[in-house]
């Protein structure tokens, strides 16, 4: 059956299709909550991503990253990026029974960011904002902040990154290359970002900024950015909170 969302009207459909009977929608709901379900938001997986390589990297790729990790006494850290816009609007909003609440967005002046940053899951965040597209130069960037901080910790840098062409391309390899013994990059599986525990820290802070007043200068998209993750950088059970996601599960 052809469904992108299994909603009540598409559980309907099925069953009448399978079993030639029809129920009501409000029937369907009722078994549905009769019967444990209720409604989510579903997580983004792509169609090209491959179940064994996601169930490999969290039964033992991940797990020997760890036990490495522990054994030289380093720190992981998970990274990634993420774009930010002054026109993005998340989340819901309450309004009368009857009527469709409404925002206001910025139009004809749409600024953009771009932020790379890493979580632990002792709670520490790192990050930096970008003003322009990402590229391996930045990230070259955040690596050399990693490595003097972990040199000052007395910690080599085990660092988690999306399997991305700019995350393993010739430059990054060659200065990886020159500083293994500081700092050791690792791939999740591709098409898998939902692994990436630092996507929860992108989500953390788009959402804030979408719910503020929309911010009209790319100078205030960059103040409200570097409020929010200063907040972030200073309050650790909040990082620590997105290693609690139960839709991603790792060994401890």
């Amino acid at each position: 059956m052809e469904s992108a969302l299994w909603t009540r009207g598409a559980i309907m459909l099925f069953i009448e299709q399978e079993y030639a009977f029809r129920l009501s929608i409000r029937a369907v709901g009722d078994y549905l909550k009769r019967w444990g379900f209720t409604p989510k938001k579903p997580i983004k997986r792509a169609y090209e991503q491959r179940p064994e390589s996601v169930k490999q990297w969290i039964d033992q790729e991940y797990p020997a990253i760890e036990k490495r990790a522990k054994a030289e006494g380093g720190e992981t850290h998970w990274g990634d990026e993420t774009a930010l816009v002054n026109t993005d609007v998340r989340g819901r909003s309450y309004a009368p029974k009857g009527q469709t609440p409404v925002t206001m967005t910025v139009r004809g002046t749409r600024q953009k960011l771009s932020m790379i940053s890493t979580v632990t899951n002792q709670g520490k965040a790192s990050w930096m904002i970008i003003d322009g597209a990402f590229n391996h130069e930045k990230l070259i960037e955040l690596f050399e902040v990693l490595v003097a901080d972990g040199k000052r910790a007395g910690k080599k840098v085990f660092l988690i990154l999306d399997n991305l062409s700019v995350h393993h391309c010739k430059p990054v390899k060659a200065w990886l290359a020159e500083h293994q013994a500081d700092i050791e990059v690792f791939y999740l599986p591709s098409y898998s970002p939902e692994l990436n525990l630092d996507e929860r820290l992108n989500a953390d802070l788009k959402h804030v900024i979408s719910t503020r007043v929309p911010v009209r200068t790319k100078a205030k998209l960059h103040a409200a950015a570097k409020n929010h993750m200063a907040f972030i950088e200073t309050h650790p059970e909040r990082v620590k909170s997105y290693f609690q996601d139960s839709s991603v599960k790792y060994a401890a």
